[in-house]
């Protein structure tokens, strides 16, 4: 019993040089996948927040619902069709989007309270935080020609204005965010979270832009998980196909994040539980951390994220 409690302590003190390091600091966190699908994982979550919002720390939480969109759609009757991995987004469809992301912005801003924070939730509709525009899609055919095709309301950031999270920031509560934007002329549109929480945690200078996936992080060709990757590196590891599919969106949102202004991003899995604070207040982490410069892709995993926690302390 006494070795058990003396662990737990060990732990704490582990945590202690990244709290102190990120006390005042903005960490911006993409929540969704499986991490939204469970009470026991929701919940855990919640906890997260507020533990950060409790040492010092500034947590903005943005969040997704492409699986439950899909159910609604579902059962109203419509289609769900993607262009590279983007939903085609008509009226109808962006109704019931809208409607399934105020419900889960209600319930975890709920869920959070429940833990003892004061959240308050968002769109990016509310103080023109997200001024969004039409997003231009092309594909490529087999000969290579390149077209364009009409996903619908579909919109990409055209600027993010931060004052009101700034504002809720002072006054010490966590902003909680569906994300949606609108254009010059009031139209709504749907925005991909971590495309929207890239493009916050830019605004805001953040000090971490948080990507929580249902994957461990990035992997390299041996499918072994990549600790720590630099942008360089993970551009090449995409020309080469060893970062592919619905992971090049991911990286390509921190490279993005990364030459905004944010300090480092991350890439891990939300269906463990706690892998927030696994991530940031343990030496190893337990995902990908992504940053501007590193070392070799072949010199990361073990040795350097003991090389980067030492790095985060010692700043």
């Amino acid at each position: 019993m006494q070795a058990d409690l003396i662990k737990r302590a060990e732990m704490l003190i582990e945590a202690l040089p990244y709290i102190k390091r990120f006390r005042g600091k903005t960490f911006v966190i993409k929540y969704g996948g499986h991490a939204m699908t469970t009470q026991e994982l929701r919940e855990s979550f919640a906890q997260e927040v507020v533990l950060l919002d409790l040492v010092g720390i500034n947590p903005v939480v943005v969040h997704g619902g492409g699986p439950q969109i899909t159910e609604l759609i579902g059962k109203l009757g419509l289609s769900s069709k993607f262009v590279r991995g983007m939903r085609v987004t008509d009226a109808e469809t962006m109704e019931a989007a809208e409607m399934v992301l105020q419900r889960i912005n209600k319930d975890l801003v709920a869920t959070i309270s429940r833990q003892g924070g004061r959240a308050v939730g968002l769109s990016g509709k509310d103080g023109d935080l997200i001024i969004s525009r039409k997003m231009d899609m092309f594909v490529t055919d087999e000969s290579g020609k390149k077209s364009r095709v009409d996903i619908g309301l579909v919109g990409e950031v055209a600027q993010v204005n931060p004052e009101l999270l700034r504002t809720l920031e002072v006054n010490n509560f966590i902003p909680v965010i569906a994300p949606t934007g609108v254009d010059r002329s009031g139209q709504t549109y749907n925005i991909n979270a971590d495309t929207a929480a890239g493009e916050i945690a830019g605004a805001l200078k953040a000090e971490k832009l948080i990507l929580m996936s249902d994957v461990e992080g990035v992997k390299d060709a041996d499918a072994k998980l990549v600790s720590t990757l630099d942008a360089s590196d993970a551009r090449r590891l995409i020309a080469a196909n060893v970062i592919n599919e619905g992971m090049i969106p991911k990286v390509e949102c921190c490279i993005e994040a990364l030459s905004n202004g944010v300090a480092k991003a991350h890439i891990i899995d939300g269906r463990v539980r706690h892998a927030v604070l696994l991530e940031i207040f343990t030496r190893s982490g337990i995902g990908t951390e992504v940053v501007r410069r590193k070392a070799r892709v072949s010199d990361l995993n073990d040795q350097a994220r003991t090389a980067r926690s030492a790095r985060e302390t010692n700043h």
